[in-house]
C-alpha cells in the first residue's frame, strides 16, 4: 500500500509538471517552460534540477531505465573532459508515503549542462525528448554566448549575434502565425513594423537604402554588434510579448511589434546609445566573414 501511495505522488508531480509546462500554444514552438517550471536555485543563487523530476518531465516510466540515461550522460562528461561532481550530485532525500511515514531515495541535483547531457543520451524517439534536445542545444550555446561575450572581437560577435538572430526569427515567425500572419505578404508587414519602431520610423527598404545595399543583400547581414544586438532584443522581448499575453490579430501584433521596437530604441536613447540607424554599416557581409572563419579553421 505504501509503494502504491509512494507511486500515487510521483504521478501527481508528472501531472503538476506538465500541465504547467506544456499548454497547446508553449507545444507548438517548445518555449521553456517545461525545464524552467523545474529549476530549483540555491541558498547562493545558482541553478539546479532534481533527476527526479527531470524523470518524469522526460516520461520515464522507472527510475532504473532512466539512471541508465544518466550513466551515459556521466561518460560524455567525462569524455567532455568537464569534472562528473560539478555537475551531478548525488543526494539521498525523504519523501512523504503517507501516514507520516517516510521513504529514503537516490536523487541527484543536477547543472544546466548535466540536464543537457541527459536529454542528448535519451531516447530521440520520444517526443519530448526531441523537443528538449532542440532546447539545450538553444540554451547551452546561448550560455556559452554569454560567458565569453567580451572575448570575441566584433566580427564574431557579429557571428554570434546573427546566428541567435536566425534561431529567434523563427520562433517569432511562430508567434506571429500563433497571432493570425499567415501569408508572407503580412509577415513582410509585420517585420516592417518592428523595425519602423525600432528606426524611428524607417522600414526595411529605407534601411537597405540607408546602408547603400544591393538588391541581393540582406540587411541583417550588414549590421554590426550594437546593432544587431539591438534587432535580436526586438525580436525576442516581441516573441515574448505575443506568446504571454495570448495576442491574436494581425493588426494587435503589428502594433505591438511597433511598440517594442520603438520601446528598444527609447531605452537606447535614455542609454545615450547611437541610434541603430546612425550606427556605421561594416563593409564585411556576415557570409565574408563566415568564409574566412573556415579558411582559418581549417588551416
Amino acid at each position: 500500500m505504501k509503494e502504491k501511495e509512494f507511486e500515487s505522488q510521483l504521478q501527481a508531480l508528472s501531472e503538476r509538471v506538465l500541465s504547467k509546462a506544456l499548454t497547446p500554444d508553449e507545444e507548438a514552438n517548445y518555449t521553456e517552460s517545461l525545464f524552467e517550471s523545474i529549476r530549483h536555485v540555491n541558498e547562493h543563487g545558482d541553478e539546479f534540477w532534481y533527476a527526479r523530476e527531470l524523470q518524469i518531465a522526460l516520461e520515464y516510466k522507472e527510475w532504473r531505465n532512466f539512471k541508465k540515461v544518466i550513466e551515459k550522460a556521466f561518460t560524455a562528461c567525462e569524455n567532455s573532459e568537464n569534472s562528473i561532481s560539478d555537475h551531478f550530485v548525488v543526494i539521498n532525500k525523504m519523501v512523504n508515503i503517507g501516514s507520516g511515514a517516510g521513504r529514503e531515495i537516490e536523487d541527484l541535483e543536477l547543472s544546466r549542462y548535466a540536464c543537457y547531457l541527459i536529454v542528448m543520451n535519451g531516447n530521440s524517439n520520444k517526443k519530448i525528448i526531441a523537443l528538449g534536445q532542440s532546447y539545450f542545444a538553444v540554451k547551452t550555446r546561448q550560455q556559452e554566448l554569454i560567458e565569453h561575450y567580451d572575448e570575441l572581437d566584433e566580427e564574431k560577435k557579429r557571428l554570434a549575434i546573427r546566428n541567435e538572430m536566425i534561431i529567434h526569427n523563427k520562433s517569432l515567425a511562430e508567434a506571429a502565425q500563433m497571432a493570425g500572419i499567415n501569408d508572407v505578404k503580412d509577415y513582410a508587414i509585420f517585420q516592417n513594423k518592428g523595425y519602423q519602431g525600432l528606426y524611428g520610423g524607417l522600414g526595411a527598404k529605407d534601411i537597405h537604402t540607408r546602408k547603400k545595399l544591393s538588391k541581393n543583400q540582406k540587411i541583417l547581414d550588414y549590421m554590426g554588434s550594437t546593432e544587431l544586438a539591438a534587432n535580436l532584443f526586438r525580436a525576442t522581448q516581441t516573441d515574448e510579448k505575443l506568446r504571454k499575453e495570448h495576442i491574436t490579430g494581425k493588426e494587435t501584433a503589428n502594433q505591438t511589434h511597433y511598440e517594442v521596437g520603438a520601446k528598444v530604441r527609447q531605452t537606447i536613447k535614455e542609454l545615450g546609445g547611437t541610434m541603430p540607424e546612425d550606427l556605421p554599416t561594416p563593409k564585411k557581409s556576415i557570409q565574408q566573414i563566415e568564409r574566412e572563419q573556415k579558411k582559418l579553421t581549417k588551416k
